[in-house]
């Protein structure tokens, strides 16, 4: 690929691009695309990871914000007839809009830094029609998303993607990796949404809300943060002890506090 054809990274579309083709393999590799499969790549940049995909899969829809990337893609991509580029906004898409018949998509992408935590809510909004997602991240948020309780980096996002997804570190991409060279490491996590919530069915947003403000003072303890919302009882009906701090409680215990709190508002 002639890269010189290609537009620089623009700072404002959080662009670098993948350029090491050893780990272009290994991301592949963990993707492992099949025929039979409805594929989808959020943000291709250069068709680093695209071409291969394409090769080995029967349907690929790419969304691509860049106006200036989205001709050169057609033209260098255009042998390949299973292929739909869309210019749009991987934030506000449609991805159910994509779903034929009964199939499920997989998703997969190098997400931009700066738009990680609404996009992986937007594709969680949608994940009735996701199988799994594949994903480039910043490899501090991918340690954030996978956190067990009682360390530091658990919190709002790791409670709120793991109630809805398995989720696994699977490997680090060193910043050498790209162009430009970010000035922190990458990670690939793997996401697998859950038919069978942990913790059970609960409202998204009052899940949200319960959380968020339990981690509005990581210091102090959970009775203290939520008091304004939930009562001692309700913490200790769920197994909750009152000197616990925010940090330490696992991902069904929020959910078990969400729905003991939900029910205390409907009596």
């Amino acid at each position: 690929m002639d890269n010189k054809k290609y537009p620089k990274a623009r700072k404002r579309f959080g662009q670098n691009f993948l350029n090491d083709q050893s780990i272009i393999d290994d991301i592949v590799n963990s993707i492992d695309p099949q025929k039979g499969q409805h594929m989808v790549e959020i943000g291709p940049g250069r068709a680093a990871i695209t071409e291969p995909l394409l090769q080995n899969c029967d349907q690929l829809d790419v969304i691509e914000l860049d106006r200036d990337l989205v001709p050169l893609l057609r033209a260098r991509l255009a042998d390949y007839s299973h292929l739909t580029i869309h210019q749009a906004d991987a934030l506000s898409f449609d991805y159910r809009s994509l779903v034929k018949q009964d199939e499920n998509l997989r998703v997969i992408g190098n997400l931009p830094y700066n738009i990680t935590t609404p996009l992986l809510f937007h594709l969680l909004d949608q994940s009735d029609v996701i199988d799994d997602m594949c994903f480039m991240l910043q490899r501090e948020v991918v340690e954030r998303i996978c956190a067990h309780p009682g360390g530091k980096q658990y919190g709002r996002l790791s409670i709120m993607v793991q109630h809805q997804c398995q989720a696994e570190l699977l490997f680090i991409v060193p910043p050498e990796a790209f162009d430009p060279i970010p000035k922190v490491e990458s990670a690939i996590i793997y996401l697998k949404p859950l038919k069978d919530r942990i913790g059970g069915e609960v409202s998204l947003d009052s899940l949200g809300k319960i959380v968020t403000q339990a981690f509005s003072q990581r210091r102090k303890t959970v009775a203290n943060t939520l008091k304004k919302v939930v009562s001692p009882d309700i913490l200790l009906s769920v197994g909750v002890d009152l000197e616990q701090r925010p940090e330490t409680i696992s991902v069904e215990q929020y959910v078990a506090i969400t729905k003991a709190w939900l029910e205390s508002k409907d009596n």
